[in-house]
């Protein structure tokens, strides 16, 4: 341990920004630990005594440096978490062992107090943020394990309006258990209830369908909350961060989006006559100030941004957020049925809204070879393509084959999955205790997830990220992705059979039931070419072929 024997032994007054006697005591500064594991965060709490600030969200601030030990600094902005200005936090992830020195800096007004001190940072197998896998940038990897990260995510908009910590906590649980590892969360909604999207989820005595991130007179009104955008609910922000703290614990990604519905009235207090300005950044800075040290965090500029704002707005505020967040977690935005930021720098990933079958394997294609042309590859996900049994017959939808089940919806995640690309998925949310989709709460009667689960299982057995989509291999409507003279993953999405073109050799195979996750081996398949066993009409089925040696 470190940290410099002096600072312990004195406590707070030797943490103050001055020697006793100069003024500086009525500032002191508190660090959270003398050593932390790499991915966790170093928090420095600074304590005023005497706030001299009406508002301490705009007229004063925190900054720091973080250096390690022979390396360059890193500059971390802070954040108010009080709303009488006496409570101040910065926070510092670093990302590798050894010893770190820093010096934060506290201005009020014309007050200026500054501290130094140092810290260790242990290796405690962390995973780490995803990354886009620069060998293989159409995937993602840990980047703490280096070990590759098979996206699937599912919706949870107001997972934040429990009431309860512990509803949250066990809905991540949940979640977790089934192989779900990340949520879409969002930091602001106003709903009078479920209702508005065609589903029967009210408000009540545990869960609130209006949040958001600013100080309100009418915190619960869904339309005219009376929000003053230059203070925030500190209290709200707390929440998020116990959300996100056990989501971290499960390895479970949040995908923060900072909009959705931004169009609904009490939603987006900006407006497009202030869109971008000031204000609005002010939000996209304290919440990257706030929450960036989170290792299990990833941003979503916006919701359906095109409801409400310009392609000009998301461009400006994807890079702003990029300048904002000193660890470059993935960014993107949620459009609609195209991505206009494939060569935008800020732009991690694409993010696509194609519901149904119009969003399924050929169009994941399709977005994956324009993307390739770019010259800038990337991941491609369908984040929205239908929640399971939601028929919004104000969208034009209404139930008609093929219906949004559980079943329907699987087979176009393993579509997507064939194509190369990611998926996002929703329950149902009028299930036994309901919520879903829109609140995260799910309950045994819910069993979507366990066949998104068993994709998640069977992809696991081979390095998919090394395969390339390949549907001119096989035949019938069969779907293949290959690493030719290695491996094949062959999927039918409605039974029959197929068969497949292979290098020469020999090939261990395995038939996998995406209904229950059995695995069988077969006889071997001997190249150049191999047709698998018939299927059953109308069920889906999915072969693993690895070569002899491999």
């Amino acid at each position: 341990m470190r940290l410099a024997a002096a600072v312990l032994a004195a406590g707070l007054a030797a943490c103050s920004g001055g020697p006793p006697g100069s003024g500086a005591e009525d500032v002191t500064f508190v660090p959270s630990a003398e050593e932390v594991e790499a991915y966790d965060f170093l928090e420095v709490e600074v304590r005023v005594k005497s706030p001299a600030v009406k508002n301490p969200f705009i007229e004063a601030s925190v900054r720091g440096t973080f250096r390690p030990a022979g390396g360059e600094p890193v500059a971390v902005d802070g954040f108010a978490d009080s709303a009488d200005g006496s409570l101040y936090r910065i926070r510092f992830m670093p990302s590798k062992p050894g010893d770190f020195a820093y010096t934060v800096t506290f201005r009020e007004g014309a007050k200026e107090r500054a501290h130094s001190g140092t810290f260790r940072v242990r290796d405690g197998r962390r995973r780490g943020p995803v990354r886009v896998d620069r060998e293989h940038p159409f995937h993602f990897v840990w980047e703490g394990t280096g070990e590759h990260y098979f996206w699937n995510g599912t919706t949870t908009y107001g997972i934040l309006g429990w009431r309860d910590d512990d509803v949250i906590r066990r809905a991540i649980d949940r979640l977790h258990a089934l192989r779900v590892n990340r949520m879409r969360v969002t930091l602001t909604w106003r709903v009078k209830d479920g209702r508005a999207w065609f589903e029967n989820v009210l408000p009540g005595e545990h869960f609130r369908m209006a949040f958001g991130p600013w100080a309100a007179e009418r915190p619960e009104d869904t339309e005219k909350p009376g929000y003053d955008v230059s203070r925030f609910d500190v209290s709200h922000w707390q929440k998020v961060e116990r959300l996100l703290r056990h989501a971290r614990e499960k390895d479970m990604i949040v995908s923060v989006i900072f909009y959705t519905d931004g169009r609904r009235p009490g939603t987006d207090p900006f407006g497009k006559e202030r869109m971008g300005g000031e204000d609005e950044q002010r939000y996209y800075r304290y919440a990257a100030a706030r929450l960036a040290a989170f290792s299990n965090v990833m941003w979503d500029v916006a919701n359906e941004y095109r409801l409400f704002r310009n392609d000009a707005w998301a461009e400006k505020m994807g890079a702003f957020l990029r300048e904002c967040d000193p660890y470059d977690h993935l960014t993107s935005v949620h459009g609609h049925g195209d991505f206009r930021f494939m060569k935008s720098p800020w732009a991690d990933f694409a993010m696509y809204q194609m519901w149904d079958e119009k969003g399924g394997n050929a169009f994941l294609l399709k977005a994956r070879q324009t993307q390739a042309a770019t010259g800038r590859p990337m991941p491609q996900v369908n984040e929205e393509y239908g929640y399971e049994d939601h028929y919004p017959r104000g969208w034009g939808g209404n139930r008609v084959a093929p219906a949004r089940s559980a079943d329907n919806r699987r087979r176009l995640a393993w579509g997507m999955a064939m194509a190369g690309g990611y998926q996002t998925t929703g329950e149902r949310a009028d299930s036994g205790t309901g919520g879903g989709w829109i609140n995260g709460r799910g309950d045994d009667s819910m069993v979507m997830l366990e066949g998104y689960g068993r994709i998640v299982e069977f992809f696991a057995g081979f390095e998919w990220w090394r395969a390339e989509p390949r549907n001119d291999l096989v035949s019938d409507g069969a779907m293949a992705l290959a690493e030719p003279g290695k491996a094949c993953a062959v999927y039918l999405p409605s039974g029959g059979r197929t068969t497949l073109r292979l290098e020469r050799g020999i090939y261990r195979v395995e038939r996998f039931d995406p209904r229950t996750g059995e695995r069988r081996a077969l006889d071997p398949a001997v190249g150049p070419e191999w047709t698998a066993p018939e299927a059953p009409a109308g069920e889906d089925w999915a072969f693993l072929l690895r070569r002899e040696g491999n």
